[in-house]
Parts: C-alpha cells; structure tokens; sequence
C-alpha cells in the first residue's frame, strides 16, 4: 500500500505519495491563510489525481511549521530530519542540503547513511528567503520569475547592506530614485542571499556534494551566485521544492516496516 508525506511551509503545501520505494506523484499549493486547509486541499488533491482514497495510504508523515495542524497524519516529524532524508534519496552522494523555503532557510550536514550530522537554521525572518525574493521583485517592479533574468543582465554589482526584508525593501527604493540600474540593484539582492547562506554553511561546515532545496532553488541568479561563493557545483533536483514531503514519504515507509 502506498504512504504520503505532507510537507506545509509557510507559502506552499507538498505532498508526495510512495509506494514501494519509488514517487508514485506528487502536488504543490499555496498554503494560503490556513495550513490545516492547505494539507487537507493538497492531499485530497495528490489523492484524487491518481485514483485513490485516504483509506488506501498505509501511513502519513506530516512535517514543516504547519505540521502540528495536520490531524490526519499519524506522525509528525521536523522538517530538518525530513529533508535530510528527501535530499539523499535523490542523490546518495549529498553530504550537504542547503534549503531555502519561502520564510526560513537551513544548512543540514548528512553521513553516508543520510542521517542527520549537523544543522543550521534561520527561521527568526525572512531574510534570504522566498518571501525576501517576492517582495525585492515587487520594489524593482518585476515579476519574481523574471528577478533572475533581470540579474543576469547586470553590468555591475550594487552592494545592499540590509538583509532585513523590510530595511533592503526601503534601501533599494533608495538605490532606484538615485537611479542605479535594476539589473545591478537584482544581482546584488541575490548576492547578499549568497553570502548570508555561505555563512550558514561555514558554520556547520561545507562537505561535498551540496544539494539544494526548496523554492528557491528555482532561482538561477542565486544557485549561480552561491557557486561563486562556495566554489562548488550545487546539485538541483528536478524539482527541489518537494525534498521534505519526499523525506516524510520515506519515513512514513519505514514506519511500516518496523
């Protein structure tokens, strides 16, 4: 029987469904104004497109900051052990998951067996985060899936001193009425991320592969500028914004087997 994991972040719900070791499907949805909704509405979702009921998951692992509203799961478990387990699954050879969500990020260090070594965390606000990305895009007038490919225009790099989401806002208004290029004002945004996660990373220690996760991942600007910075090659998955609902998929399977 197949199992699910549930993974509700602050701006999106995934969930993934597992059977016999292997991705049977997968959703992504907005989490919304309700996290208990949002696991509720991409659950029934991943169910129905693939012809099944909630009487045929064997087992549901929910995990991310909205986990505890999930009464339907049988077990919770952190984000950090889920996407630990959600990275090595995709690629054994990760010994490092850099995560950036929509208003947290985290560096997890992994063993060989994927187990979880070390972890750093910011989840005080949301700097370097999604959300930080959705509102610099708003200030440069710009959609946010057009943010990197403003960035890659760029001839130069304009330095932004404020990682606080609501002071760099503030600041590259700023910098757009001293009329600085937006090009520039972008690759410097994805630069602060760069330096503000490579500093997470440095705290636990890099250890090769790297992996990274999460809806930000999405964006080539940073990936590209934490290469730079690291000097490294980071892995992406195909799709890196479900590793933690894919982490809690594989741990609701060993549930059953113990």
């Amino acid at each position: 029987m197949p199992v699910a994991g549930v993974d509700v972040g602050s701006l999106t719900a995934e969930v993934v469904l597992l059977d016999k070791g292997e991705i049977m499907h997968y959703v992504i949805i907005p989490t919304g104004a309700n996290s208990k909704t949002a696991a509720e509405k991409a659950m029934d979702k991943a169910l129905e497109e693939m012809g099944l009921t909630r009487a045929s998951l064997k087992y549901v692992v929910a995990t991310g900051y909205g986990r505890v509203s999930i009464d339907f799961a049988d077990k919770r478990i952190t984000e950090i052990t889920c996407h630990g387990q959600g990275a090595y699954y995709l690629n054994p050879g990760v010994r490092t998951v850099i995560d950036i969500g929509g208003q947290d990020s985290k560096v997890i260090r992994l063993n060989d067996k994927g187990k979880v070594l070390d972890f750093a965390m910011n989840d005080k606000c949301a700097a370097g985060t999604g959300r930080f990305l959705e509102v610099m895009a708003q200030a440069l007038e710009v959609e946010l899936d057009g943010l990197a490919e403003l960035s890659d225009q760029a001839q130069n790099t304009v330095s932004i001193s404020s990682m606080c989401t609501v002071f760099a806002e503030s600041e590259v208004v700023s910098l757009i009425a001293r009329g600085l290029p937006r090009e520039d004002i972008a690759r410097g945004l994805h630069q602060s991320i760069a330096d503000r996660t490579a500093g997470m990373v440095h705290r636990i220690g890099l250890e090769e592969a790297v992996m990274i996760t999460g809806g930000v991942a999405k964006n080539t600007a940073v990936v590209r500028a934490l290469n730079e910075k690291l000097k490294t090659d980071l892995i992406v998955p195909e799709e890196p914004q479900i590793a933690g609902a894919l982490g809690a998929a594989l741990l609701a399977a060993e549930e059953i087997k113990s």
